[in-house]
């Protein structure tokens, strides 16, 4: 029999790559044949947290086969999917973002939530069932958490999220400030990626009523370090655009130190951001202060101004 595959989105960030790993954990105490796969590369965020805590990265694929039983975890959009998802088995979604773009032709089971991060649904769902939290999947859930909500200074986060880092920096024996900061830190090496790598390492579609939309987003510890670059950024950005017909790209450099974005912002349908943020661009670029999140900040804003 063919295991069941466990994956999240495609451009994986942490949460994705340990919601693989600890819902494939999960249901294998359910007594599942399952496996965790991957839909891109590994970041150097979460190579971090899959080294400190010794765990193996999932295999890569490109896509899934017509009646392949799958899992998905922090995502459910099909065009954030894997290649073949239309014609998956989808039989677990478990989540926490908007429900978009998903249809599927059997009941499953869906558990979607309005926190930071999947992996503390997650959490929760192995207190519920009884289910043990070993140290190594403690710090995987752990990593998980403090990546998506900026080690808790995102708007994203909930009361939740807050309980479950406490919780969890205790059964995997760390502290989970200094271990998130180090973590953190990790993935704001980015000199040597090139830039259609970096405007791809976090990237989502998205439709913005009729207009075709990309929102990437890299973390860094130095925005005017990584606006030298900022030709190389224009570039990648307008072949992207060309080569997927997009009507706006929308890159955010994301200081994770102080709490703000500068953007680079290239397309047709730029008046949607400067609208949705009062502000005009200058040179294709605009300073946001107190935005972190893609999800909670950046996303709602063009959707309500499109």
């Amino acid at each position: 029999m063919e295991k069941m595959l466990v994956f999240g989105h495609k451009s994986p960030d942490t949460d994705t790559i340990c919601s693989a790993i600890v819902m494939a954990d999960f249901q294998e105490k359910l007594g599942k044949e399952v496996k965790a796969v991957r839909l891109g590369e590994i970041n150097k965020e979460t190579k971090f947290a899959l080294e400190y805590f010794k765990v193996e990265a999932p295999e890569m694929i490109s896509g899934v086969e017509e009646g392949q039983e799958v899992v998905l975890v922090d995502h459910n959009e099909f065009s954030q999917s894997a290649d073949g998802i239309e014609k998956a088995k989808i039989r677990m979604v478990v989540d926490h973002h908007r429900i978009c773009d998903f249809s599927t032709a059997e009941p499953l089971y869906y558990r979607a939530e309005p926190v930071g991060c999947t992996n503390t649904i997650l959490f929760k769902m192995y207190k519920e069932h009884g289910f043990e939290v070993t140290p190594k999947i403690a710090g995987l859930m752990l990593s998980a958490i403090i990546s998506d909500t900026l080690l808790l200074k995102s708007p994203t986060k909930t009361v939740e999220d807050e309980k479950a880092v406490e919780e969890l920096a205790k059964i995997a024996n760390v502290d989970y400030k200094e271990y998130g900061l180090e973590m953190l830190k990790a993935g704001t090496d980015l000199s040597d990626y090139t830039a259609q790598e970096l405007i791809a390492l976090d990237c989502k579609k998205c439709e913005l009523k009729d207009k075709k939309a990309k929102i990437a987003q890299v973390n860094t510890a130095d925005i005017p370090e990584m606006m030298k670059r900022k030709a190389e950024f224009e570039e990648a950005i307008a072949k992207d655009i060309e080569e997927n017909n997009l009507d706006i790209f929308v890159f955010a450099i994301t200081d994770i130190i102080n709490s703000n974005s500068q953007a680079i912002v290239l397309g047709k349908a730029t008046e949607v951001f400067e609208k949705g943020f009062n502000t005009k661009l200058e040179d294709n670029t605009a300073f946001l202060p107190g935005v972190v999140s893609r999800k909670k900040q950046i996303l709602p804003v063009l959707q309500e101004n499109a």
